[in-house]
């Protein structure tokens, strides 16, 4: 299949891979020059412009960072057409990214009317499931056009969730992410007072994986560098979720909270550590690299 793929970031580009080494014909395009020159030398071939990519596309994928990315990037900015306007009727749209769900809503509710198909999908699994194919993709959109969808997800992915209609793929998502933001700050806060009374981490996070603490993050994502040489704590929080990112999403899950007054107490609590450890200049650091923040605190405390 004829494949365009939109952003080659530290999830999209190992997507995009997957989809070339399986076989498929993909034209991928990033804003940056050096992601297209760095998937260019991988095998991608690469287009000029977002429009350039998909011309001549049977579907088009996009990973992108916010809302606004994804309604400018179809919908137009107020200059310049969406792709949208360029799209032949038919052509699937899968958009990876995590956006409100209002805004999935949106976009779909306009390709709805130009009779293209699209869904929202986006992902959990992080950069080592982008890589290996393993990806969970919580979806939203028409049953017709999921099942189109399928077997391009199932070389990117591992699991598939049709979640609901267009909308409740982001919905979903903005629920996991809520949930690993605050699971990542208790990881880290367990792991940060065991190290302060001599424990070795790497020993307590097997006794904690092992017993009724055991969660994502000891299983797969450990915040302290060495415990897990495949983390990006182990590379100096680098790749990985930006902190930035996980800032987006919990701002997106507390916007929804709020709209439906709904009670997302430690989500908020969450949202605001990550907040002071993004203005303390670790914005684009893994979010597993708040366990510095909690150290640095902790070190001042016992300082006093």
């Amino acid at each position: 299949m004829n494949i365009a793929f939109l952003g080659l970031g530290n999830m999209g580009g190992p997507m995009a891979l997957n989809l070339h080494r399986a076989g498929h014909t993909v034209r991928a395009f990033d804003l940056s020059p050096a992601a297209l020159q760095a998937y260019g030398a991988q095998g991608l071939a690469v287009a000029a412009s977002a429009q350039e990519a998909a011309a001549d596309a049977e579907a088009v994928i996009s990973m992108l960072p916010a809302s606004r990315h994804v309604e400018s990037l179809y919908l137009g900015d107020g200059q310049q057409p969406g792709l949208f306007a360029g799209l032949a009727r038919g052509t699937l749209v899968i958009d990876c990214s995590t956006i409100a769900s209002a805004s999935a809503r949106q976009v779909a509710a306009a390709a709805q009317a130009l009779g293209i198909p699209f869904i929202d999908a986006p992902v959990s699994g992080g950069t080592t499931g982008a890589a290996a194919g393993t990806l969970t993709f919580m979806i939203g959109g028409e049953t017709g056009d999921v099942e189109r969808a399928r077997p391009l997800l199932q070389v990117m992915g591992a699991n598939l969730f049709h979640a609901g209609p267009a909308g409740a793929g982001q919905t979903a998502k903005i629920c996991n992410n809520m949930l690993l933001g605050v699971l990542m700050i208790g990881t880290c806060e367990a792991l940060a007072l065991g190290e302060a009374n001599g424990l070795d981490p790497a020993v307590l996070s097997e006794i904690m994986r092992r017993s009724s603490g055991g969660n994502w993050a000891l299983e797969k994502y450990n915040p302290v560098p060495g415990v897990q040489p495949h983390t990006p704590a182990s590379h100096d929080y680098a790749g990985g979720f930006a902190c930035d990112l996980m800032l987006k999403d919990l701002g997106l899950a507390q916007d929804n909270a709020s709209q439906l007054r709904a009670a997302t107490p430690l989500g908020g609590l969450a949202r605001s550590l990550y907040a002071a450890h993004s203005l303390a200049g670790n914005g684009t650091l893994d979010f597993s690299s708040i366990l510095r923040s909690l150290q640095a605190a902790q070190q001042k405390s016992l300082s006093k």
